[in-house]
């Protein structure tokens, strides 16, 4: 009933694990070591700016390497989203909880690109900044809530993706497609 789907399994699982992890340790271990070693609020800026500057292409391929793989086991696990009941609904969920984690990353990243060149030294970016004029205490706490949301809602697709390996179980299988039956099919015991 089950086959392995070993490289994508581990693209999807990796990439969201990076995700998460990086997320959360800047979220609490550079943002905090930033805050604490900063001295100013620019210099902490400038640190965070240059540690998640550092940190995106990483990002940007665990994201990658999570939607892959995450697209290669819907695909390859279609006949239980139509067929098992429950998992169209875990599956919808999911889907909506990796837009709102894309989206909450995307719009940290804008957020602190406009922190990064409000606080750069370099006269080009400066700039830059005066091109855009940012409210920089506005852009700081909307970027620590953006920031803190990333491993808030990857952390809510780890719990999902439990949630599905536990409905690819055989008995999970089994029963879910037996109940899907018996709810399309009213005269089915």
């Amino acid at each position: 009933m089950s086959e392995r789907n070993t490289l994508i399994r581990s693209l999807h699982d990796v990439g969201l694990a990076a995700w998460f992890g990086g997320s959360l340790m800047g979220a609490v271990g550079l943002n905090g070591a930033a805050k604490d070693e900063g001295g100013t609020e620019a210099a902490t800026d400038r640190i965070t700016s240059a540690g998640w500057a550092r940190w995106t292409p990483v990002n940007a391929a665990a994201i990658g390497a999570h939607l892959f793989g995450g697209g290669g086991l819907l695909a390859v696990n279609a006949h239980r989203v139509a067929t098992q009941q429950g998992v169209a609904a875990s599956t919808t969920a999911k889907t909506v909880v990796t837009a709102a984690a894309l989206a909450a990353t995307a719009y940290a990243r804008v957020l602190g690109k406009e922190v990064e060149l409000a606080a750069s030294s370099d006269p080009q970016d400066a700039e830059k900044s005066a091109d855009h004029p940012v409210d920089l205490d506005k852009a700081r706490r909307q970027l620590a809530w953006a920031q803190w949301a990333v491993p808030a809602l990857t952390g809510c697709l780890v719990v999902l993706n439990a949630l599905h390996g536990e409905q690819q179980r055989a008995d999970q299988q089994v029963a879910g497609m037996w109940e899907r039956a018996r709810s399309v099919n009213p005269f089915m015991p």
